[in-house]
């Protein structure tokens, strides 16, 4: 078992680099199996769920092998249709390649996925996608089972602007017969990144980054380089960290316009932030002020993977901020952990009000999902004395080496292992 010490009480500086991003990555390589050919995908960061990508890649018949911070895709090979169960369970984005696979092969095998416990979080968009298509999907024995020799262009509506069924529709249609349209499409950088990929990989996409996708499909892709975006919930995290600690930090590849939502409160809390075109600089000045509520949503809103951290950056704000979560019921896991710091939050349904403290108390605390583990981890800067944070493999998925990143910046932490007799 690993654990996460954090000795608060030190206000962060100095400059850190954003690693690639995690969720750009994932349907990146779940897109690499639509091409017969290489794919080097440059800067990628070293996760646990990018592990998992590559193991379902190499169950599929592809090989993956990495080369210092690349990661080398071989798809030449690749015949397999099926993800075996204990990969399925591992991530959420397992479920990405699906569309792949079926654009691919014909034929997709796999089940439900796993992931962070956010709470209800259906794939039926996924699967309604890949029935507009074409496709003939049922389920068996916990199995989701789909077939598509032919797939073919198609008018497509998501009732909600989802991601992963707006990349899993743009994988599947890439391997179709004709032009889809994707109608009401989730916004964010993630999926420009993914069109941006393709296209390198010779796919016809247009309109990523707007509500509407529109995608021609093509027989045959090809190998590319890509050098992966900065992961824009990395850079909130420390952000939110070096707020919270009153400190002034520099980050090196961070996209100012990527990042509006969440510096619109961070600034509104009484921080200074300047972009330099190279980087984005952050300067804490005492104790940070409540801000007006915070409410998730979809693309250009205000993200619900930071919902957690901008929490963690208030707990110790004067007054009081009511934060909204829009996305997912089983969000707000991560409180109960913080008020074993002291925290002062009452949940309400949707809404967590958080009343600022003088004073937060290292504790023992578990990280329940990946941005409240990190969230536990910020607030733990903040406060008196040891925090020792428990289940990080959850942190793990998403952060290449957050111990070494914020010990850069001058926090007092570590990692340690211990081994059960």
């Amino acid at each position: 078992m690993s654990v996460i010490l954090v000795e608060g009480g030190r206000k962060l500086s100095g400059a850190v680099t954003v690693q690639g991003a995690k969720n750009s990555v994932l349907p990146m390589l779940a897109a690499t199996v639509l091409c017969a050919g290489v794919c080097r995908v440059q800067g990628c960061p070293k996760l646990s769920d990018v592990d998992t990508a590559a193991q379902i890649i190499g169950h599929l018949g592809g090989s993956v092998h990495r080369e210092g911070a690349d990661l080398v895709v071989d798809t030449r090979a690749l015949t397999g249709w099926e993800i075996p169960r204990e990969l399925m369970r591992r991530m959420r984005s397992s479920v990405m390649f699906l569309g792949a696979i079926l654009a691919r092969c014909g034929r997709a095998k796999c089940t439900y996925p796993g992931g962070c416990d956010l709470g209800p979080r259906p794939i039926d968009l996924h699967l309604a996608a890949l029935k507009a298509l074409g496709a003939r999907v049922r389920e068996e024995d916990g199995n989701i089972l789909c077939r598509g020799e032919r797939l073919r262009g198609a008018e497509i509506f998501l009732r909600i602007p989802s991601v992963g069924a707006t990349e899993n529709a743009i994988l599947a249609a890439c391997g179709a017969e004709g032009v889809t349209t994707i109608s009401n499409a989730a916004r964010e950088p993630e999926i420009v990144e993914l069109q941006e990929f393709l296209r390198k990989m010779g796919a016809c996409v247009q309109g990523a980054g707007t509500a509407t996708v529109v995608v021609e499909g093509r027989k045959k892709l090809h190998g590319c380089s890509h050098r992966v975006h900065p992961d824009r919930i990395v850079a909130a995290t420390y952000l939110c960290a070096a707020a919270g600690t009153g400190g002034c930090i520099y980050l090196r590849r961070a996209d100012y316009r990527e990042l509006a939502a969440p510096l619109c409160v961070l600034r509104e809390s009484g921080c200074e932030i300047c972009s330099d075109g190279g980087g984005i600089r952050l300067k804490s000045r005492g104790r940070l002020r409540a801000v007006s509520p915070v409410r998730t949503s979809p693309y250009p809103g205000f993200p619900t993977d930071d919902q957690a951290l901008m929490m963690a950056a208030l707990l110790r704000s004067q007054g009081d901020t009511v934060f909204v979560e829009n996305l997912f019921s089983n969000r707000y896991r991560h409180v109960e952990q913080m008020k074993k710091l002291g925290a002062q939050i009452q949940v309400r349904e949707a809404a967590a009000i958080v009343s600022g403290v003088k004073t937060l108390r290292g504790a023992a605390v578990q990280a329940t999902d990946l941005r409240g583990g990190a969230a536990l981890v910020a607030a733990g800067l903040q406060a008196e004395g040891v925090t020792r944070v428990e289940e990080i493999h959850h942190i793990e998925r998403g952060y290449a080496d957050i111990v070494a990143d914020l010990a850069g910046l001058g926090a007092c932490i570590r990692k340690e292992d211990f081994y059960e007799s």
